[in-house]
């Protein structure tokens, strides 16, 4: 149909031309070729033959670029100039003198050797001329020998004869030598130079043989290593800097010190590099030193412009601890006062003890890290000094601390609203405890009391309120957990009484700031966020290098990053890094029996009792203790203090009427209302057993 309407508007003369050819898009035949090409180019014959191609270049290239630096450095003062100039960028001036010293005496020997370069033509032809005469002479006096000997004067200049046909010889030989060591000369070269850049790793390191990649990982480090990847670490300034050490990097190096299941060595940046660029390419260092991100760690210590550098032999930290000596042990002894917890090793394979004298605590880290294993293992240590109290709330109440079960004079376990209630209570009876201890007289001693709360951030989380609207959870000053907690953390440690929190996941809703400064000993496991790692370490950690966001969930399961005066950190870092020893529940079980057996025997609490009657008289008489007489005003604050719910609505009206007709009534003392211990101490002495009074509030 389509051609027959195309007739229609034919003209006669081109009727019977012939329909010109649809021509072949322009586009088309470019992308086929471009699709061509891009195969052609992606192919692995074509990649691996440009990596062959760009390697034994580069070796060409490298090794004679390493060969003319060298003869350069033979022949000037480059080489002394500097490492002159690298002392000076890290500092040592010391060496700097002393490499200024060196070049002096360099430019001197080279100065006299020019001055008798001088001299040296006249020289050379004076030997030459005496060597000659010298050596014609003696050719004569042997052959006049041989003449005597063979009675033929003729034999005179055979010696001479004999010696000038050695040199025609010598002449054929190098005639016929000569050219094809003319001819193979650049070759020997270029081989020679190949091989210098072949040996020196001259390559880029994509275009290296798989093979020697491989062979490379896991090789011990030498300063040669460390050196190169630093340089490829991609700053440019310490790139540039390098290459103009004459030493080409080793004198930013301290020596490398063999650290547990792997080395160290101090690294001092030349100036213009900043400690936190290389900290923030720690992977790429990693796979530099051909190691794995979490086989290097990256500390600031004391000295300025200096990083430590810490790299595990490859798979060491792969490998588990041995056990905890609380295990294999059984006379394990604890001291709350001067001991340390075995919690763990370091990376350098040393034991990493922890005190927990008069010190809050709190370890956060991601769900299933081995937070709970890691807290209940100081718990079982402190179990063993017998002296020790423990109040504690498991919030996940799946029996990871049943074994404290006739141990802990409280053990409340469950994740509901209910517990977390219960909880609260219990840490809000361990400040009334705290604040009985901070009104004893002066000089009184109490044991250590450890309120320990484990998936704490359940109770900050909890939505419930009591009956006068206050929130068991939340931030706020009228929350009644947090407001608990942070009594303790101001005044607890005083008087021995702390608080142990272990949290996961931690954000400012389930781990309040206030909450996780007051903490003496910070502790993270594997954490999503360096965010996370400030929350619980806090900045100064995080600035130092503590970096618990990088550790690898499920394979560093119970190692932690640990900020606290209480364990042994090596000088100028901030943080340790321990790998903690793993307690299972049968072998917590055994340690617990043997921390009842030191005990007379403790009946746990499972649920608060609450108690509401209160004998005013006898609680009047604890918060004045030992003083004669206090203000009504004081007395009143103190009994707030002493139980909040029982009488912190009392005002003086209600203290009168608790202590009216009891001889005890408050009365006026130098023109201020007070109560007298001795007439209150008559009162209860002259009162009936059984007519003790009751708070009606």
């Amino acid at each position: 149909m389509s051609e027959n309407v195309i007739h229609l508007f034919k003209t006669p003369e081109t009727l019977d031309a012939p329909t010109p050819a649809v021509p072949v898009r322009p586009v088309r035949v470019w992308r086929r070729t471009g699709r061509a090409v891009a195969s052609v180019v992606r192919h692995e014959r074509t990649t691996t033959a440009a990596r062959v191609a760009v390697r034994h270049g580069s070796y060409v290239i490298g090794g004679t670029r390493i060969v003319t630096r060298r003869a350069w450095d033979g022949r000037t003062g480059a080489r002394y100039e500097r490492m002159l100039r690298a002392a000076e960028a890290v500092g040592n001036y010391e060496a700097a003198g002393e490499w200024e010293e060196r070049l002096h005496r360099f430019r001197t020997d080279r100065h006299r050797r020019r001055m008798d370069l001088l001299a040296a033509p006249e020289k050379v032809v004076k030997g030459a001329a005496f060597g000659a005469a010298g050596g014609v002479g003696t050719l004569i006096v042997i052959g006049i020998a041989l003449a005597v000997a063979n009675k033929n004067p003729a034999d005179i200049v055979t010696p001479l004869m004999a010696f000038i046909d050695l040199i025609r010889l010598l002449a054929v030989i190098t005639t016929v030598v000569w050219g094809p060591l003319v001819a193979a000369a650049p070759w020997v070269a270029l081989a020679g130079v190949w091989a210098v850049g072949r040996h020196r790793g001259a390559a880029p390191a994509w275009a290296l043989p798989t093979n020697t990649r491989a062979e490379d990982a896991g090789a011990p480090l030498t300063p040669s290593i460390v050196v190169t990847a630093l340089r490829d670490l991609g700053v440019a300034p310490l790139r540039n800097a390098i290459k103009e050490m004459g030493d080409a990097g080793a004198a930013m190096l301290g020596p490398i010190r063999i650290a547990g299941c792997g080395v160290e060595v101090d690294v001092t940046l030349p100036s213009g590099v900043s400690t936190n660029e290389v900290q923030n390419r720690r992977r790429k260092l990693a796979e530099n030193l051909a190691r794995h991100e979490h086989e290097v760690f990256i500390t600031i210590p004391q000295a300025a412009r200096t990083v430590r550098l810490w790299v595990a032999d490859s798979g060491a930290l792969d490998e588990p601890i041995g056990p905890s000596p609380l295990v294999t042990d059984p006379d394990t002894k604890a001291n709350y006062k001067t001991g340390k917890a075995p919690w763990g090793q370091d990376l350098r394979g040393d034991a990493a003890g922890l005190s927990v004298y008069q010190r809050h605590l709190l370890i956060t880290g991601l769900s299933n890290q081995g937070k709970t294993v890691a807290l209940r293992s100081l718990a079982l240590w402190l179990a063993l000094d017998k002296s020790v109290q423990f109040l504690m709330g498991d919030l996940k109440g799946v029996g990871d601390w049943n074994m404290f079960d006739g141990l802990a004079t409280t053990l409340i376990q469950g994740p509901t609203d209910e517990h977390v209630i219960q909880v609260t209570e219990m840490v809000e009876g361990a400040v009334n405890e705290m604040n009985r201890r901070i009104q004893a007289p002066p000089g009184t001693t109490f044991p250590p009391l450890i309120v320990l709360v484990d998936e704490a951030q359940v109770a900050f989380m909890c939505p419930v309120r009591d009956d006068e609207k206050r929130p068991y959870g939340g931030a706020k000053a009228n929350s009644r957990y947090f407001m608990a907690v942070r009594k303790i953390h101001n005044q607890g440690r005083a008087v021995n009484v702390l608080m142990w929190q272990g949290t996961q996941d931690p954000t400012d809703q389930n781990l309040p700031k206030l909450v996780r400064e007051g903490a003496h000993t910070r502790a993270s496991l594997a954490l999503g966020t360096e965010s996370q790692a400030r929350m619980a370490l806090g900045d100064k950690a995080v600035d130092g290098g503590a970096a618990p966001n990088l550790l690898r969930p499920g394979l560093d399961r119970g190692t932690l990053v640990v900020a606290s005066d209480g364990i042994t950190i090596p000088a100028g870092q901030s943080s340790i890094t321990v790998r903690t020893h793993y307690i299972d529940d049968d072998a917590a079980t055994v340690i617990t029996d043997r921390a009842k057996a030191m005990r007379d025997g403790v009946t746990t609490l499972h649920v608060i009792e609450h108690d509401p009657d209160r004998d005013p008289l006898a609680d009047i008489l604890t918060v004045l203790a030992d003083r004669p007489r206090a203000r009504t005003q004081d007395v009143l604050k103190r009994l707030a203090t002493l139980n909040e719910d029982a009488y912190g609505d009392w005002s003086f009206i209600d203290l009168k009427s608790a202590l009216e007709g009891t001889g005890a009534e408050p009365y006026k003392s130098e023109g201020v209302m007070v109560i007298g211990r001795d007439r209150l101490t008559r009162a209860l002495a002259g009162r009936p057993e059984d007519g003790s009074a009751s708070t009606a509030q």
